[in-house]
């Protein structure tokens, strides 16, 4: 008897196996709307509502030595709760509290994976897998993953091709330990400095922005959703987050509908025609409306406009943001009804729907139809991602795909396309390798921390290059390198400037690192959003004035820096300066006073080899200005694309910036020629072809960013005073002339009339090609002679 019981029992589970296959969700071989439909049809109202919340992963799984399993407070959520999402399962930083010995090395971040998605398998009534969730904007944040530029240095390279290889390494490193979902690319137009998230964005301008999101999205998801290697993108923040009164984080925004669509909206509408798959609303509010319950942003304008089929996320904690800091909800049910309605679909927090909506539903105040569509949505990306069939990681290959040779020479190669050389007088620049001795100072100098921007995991100490490193690892072996602080960024009690002062005036060139720091540490506080707590009495002083939280009143340089500077100076020896920072800092003295300056942003784990490349002429440097550099925050805003009229002069100072969006220079001088515009047009739309030369008449091979900005001569509505249509980074050999081509549509030159209806008018535009937006060479025009409805 015990053995029929046995077989029979067998033969019960194999049974009950086989209908399990057959059931419609989990046939590979249907259409993905009918598994959807199928499995939405099968979930209960608690599974459902479950299904949309988002909690934080660092807090689902335990490590025991190499061991690693899923957490006591996993299982709990998962019955309780029923879980369709974790958010920063790996990520390691002082907000989590997830060191290098207590966070996951790559090998045992698949392994914690595999164990959650296996309980989920295993151990749920439906089986349906977890989208994890992994912050990505320049790297995997997670411990031994690649470290590239910050976005503000991605977007100086101008090189949207290579910052799609970079992506593409991005998501092949975050695929391998689990991760199917990469938030970035930040989308936001850097329009405000003293915003503490500058560095997480492309800059001011929305056609440079829109580029180099569409560039991180084709790198992240490939072809399609679903291929190996790739994960989905998560676009970040919609919209207009950048630009808060006074520059406070997560403030309130004064934008225009006029603004909003031509300026701010835009970046968004290319990464979202990319084929994005999942879009993050912005704590802020627009015209007194919050964004996470905006349905005119959600609804009409990301879905019926441009027909995005994804799904869309609240930041964190955001929801409950409507019942909290905005007050437009009266409690935490009429959050979760708000931002539902408006198109939300899922939480990240676990706390703004799960119960709130439950009740919402119960009380009729969401319907059944509104939920479903909000789920089916989410499990659309999930069956794309062929999570279903397949939840699990390879753990033997992570060694392969994390943290290789071949993703830290691209991470070199993203930080040296992203230097500007600010100023070179008298060709200071490149320096001997043969030099008898060079000092290298500033708290920049030797500090790894503070070159990996913010967003950023522990590495270990010997995978990340600093300045001194670099500049040792270059020169030749009769080259003495000295080495002194000086000071810390902010803190003012341990600084050392004679002795850097001694070292510079015994060398024969001073290296002088300084800038800002967004390296997160233990001793500061952090809110529940994972912004910093920002006490300006506080005794204990980092380096951190940049970064989530860390919002800045003045652009000077902190802490004892400038009186370093200005003594090292007045030694008379030769002053190289490199800045490594998140936003634009006050360098006018240095502009005035200093022979050489190199802006290198947060560069990286390859930084100081990228540094060391360009200061001794391994590289030749070609990064441009994303971001235009202000005299005083004063002038702010001070983006080159501001609307007509032209800015005046002030009582104190010009009105112009102290270095322009898209300014950079060269070891190499190019000169522009030859300029022709053809013009085609046609019933619906036209074709303008801009046609000119540039040739190197340097003794160096070096790449040249070619610019052309548009201005329209007279329109129905203000227009910008000229704006950026086309750009193309190109190496051309010493000696050689190269032919740039560029293309216009009626795409290029519309404008939002004022009967709210997207056109472009007949009429003159200016054509202008250069450099820079300050330094143009060549100009033209194009004249239309009809409208065109767009």
């Amino acid at each position: 008897m015990k053995l029929k019981y046995i077989v029979f029992g067998g033969l019960l589970c194999l049974g009950t196996g086989l209908r399990a296959q057959t059931l419609p969700y989990k046939n590979s071989r249907l259409p993905i709307e009918d598994r959807v439909n199928d499995l939405v049809g099968r979930m209960t109202v608690e599974e459902k509502v479950g299904q949309l919340s988002k909690m934080l992963g660092w807090e689902m799984y335990e490590k025991d030595g190499e061991a690693v399993r899923v957490s006591e407070k996993l299982k709990k959520a998962v019955k309780k709760e029923h879980i369709g999402l974790l958010w920063a399962t790996l990520r390691a930083d002082p907000w989590t509290q997830k060191t290098l010995e207590t966070g996951l090395s790559p090998r045992q971040a698949a392994k914690a994976t595999n164990a959650i998605q296996r309980y989920m398998v295993d151990s749920t009534r439906l089986g349906i897998p977890l989208l994890l969730s992994e912050e990505a904007p320049h790297g995997h944040m997670a411990i031994g993953a690649t470290v590239f530029p910050t976005a503000i240095g991605q977007a100086s390279t101008w090189n949207p091709d290579l910052i799609r290889q970079m992506a593409a390494a991005i998501a092949r490193e975050t695929y391998a330990v689990g991760g199917k979902n990469g938030y970035g690319p930040v989308l936001d137009l850097a329009r405000d400095p003293r915003w503490s998230r500058t560095e997480e964005t492309y800059g001011e301008d929305p056609y440079l922005v829109g580029q180099m999101g569409r560039a991180m999205v084709s790198g992240f998801q490939g072809d399609k959703v679903g291929g190996e290697d790739k994960i989905i993108s998560t676009l970040k923040h919609f919209v207009a987050y950048a630009v808060p009164e006074g520059g406070h984080n997560g403030g309130s925004v004064s934008v225009g509908e006029r603004s909003l669509l031509q300026n701010f909206l835009p970046p968004f509408e290319q990464a979202v025609k990319a084929g994005a798959g999942s879009v993050m609303t912005a704590y802020n509010s627009i015209d007194g409306i919050p964004c996470s319950s905006n349905s005119w942003l959600l609804n009409d304008v990301l879905r019926k406009q441009w027909g995005f089929g994804g799904f869309v996320v609240s930041d964190l904690l955001s929801i409950s943001g409507l019942n909290g800091s905005h007050s437009t909800a009266a409690d935490a049910v009429d959050a979760a009804t708000q931002s539902i309605e408006a198109g939300l679909d899922v939480d990240l927090s676990g706390s703004g729907y799960g119960r709130n909506l439950l009740q919402a539903v119960k009380d009729g105040a969401v319907d059944m139809q509104t939920l479903d569509r909000a789920v089916s949505r989410l499990l659309y990306q999930k069956f794309a991602l062929g999570l279903f069939e397949n939840p699990y990681v390879d753990e033997k290959a992570v060694s392969d795909k994390v943290g290789t040779p071949e993703h830290a020479a691209l991470a070199r190669r993203v930080a040296r396309e992203s230097i500007i050389l600010l100023k070179n007088d008298d060709n200071v620049l490149p320096l001997s390798k043969k030099l008898k001795r060079i000092a290298v100072i500033g708290p920049n100098a030797d500090n790894m921390y503070n070159q990996l921007g913010d967003y950023t995991a522990p590495q270990p100490d010997d995978k990340v290059v600093t300045v001194l490193e670099g500049v040792r690892a270059t020169v030749s072996k009769g080259t003495r390198v000295d080495y002194v602080k000086g000071c810390a960024i902010r803190d003012t009690s341990a600084t050392d400037i004679e002795a850097a002062v001694r070292a510079a005036a015994e060398a024969d060139v001073a290296i002088v690192v300084l800038g800002g720091s967004s390296a997160r540490d233990f001793k500061t506080s952090y809110q529940a959003t994972g912004a910093a707590t920002v006490d300006s009495g506080a005794k204990a002083v980092s380096d951190m004035e940049s970064g989530e939280g860390f919002d800045r009143a003045t652009l000077d340089l902190l802490g004892d820096q400038p009186q370093l500077l200005h003594r090292l100076y007045a030694t008379g020896k030769p002053i190289v300066l490199v800045t490594i920072m998140g936003r634009p800092l006050n360098l006018n003295w240095a502009a005035r006073h200093i022979p050489a300056i190199v802006n290198a942003w947060y560069p990286g784990q390859q930084g100081g080899l990228a540094i060391a490349d360009v200061l001794f002429g391994d590289y030749n440097p070609a990064g441009r200005l994303p971001v235009s550099v202000p005299k005083s925050v004063g002038q702010l805003p001070v983006h080159y694309n501001h609307d007509k009229p032209k800015h005046h002069d002030y009582v104190e100072m010009d009105a112009k910036p102290l270095y322009a969006f898209g300014y950079g220079l060269s070891y190499s001088t190019f000169r522009y020629a030859d300029l022709r515009v053809e013009l085609r047009e046609e019933v619906d739309d036209f074709r303008a072809t801009v046609r000119f030369t540039v040739t190197n008449n340097g003794d160096r091979d070096g790449d040249e960013v070619a610019q052309l900005y548009v201005v329209d001569e007279v329109s129905s509505v203000v227009t910008p005073v000229k704006q950026l249509k086309r750009f193309e980074r190109r190496t051309i050999k010493s000696g050689q002339r190269e032919e740039f081509v560029f293309e216009l549509t009626k795409d290029d030159l519309k404008l939002w009339g004022v009967d709210r209806k997207w056109k472009t008018e007949k009429g003159t535009f200016k054509l202008l090609i250069g450099p820079a937006s300050d330094n143009i060479v060549l100009e033209g025009r194009l004249v239309l002679t009809k409208d065109f409805e767009v």
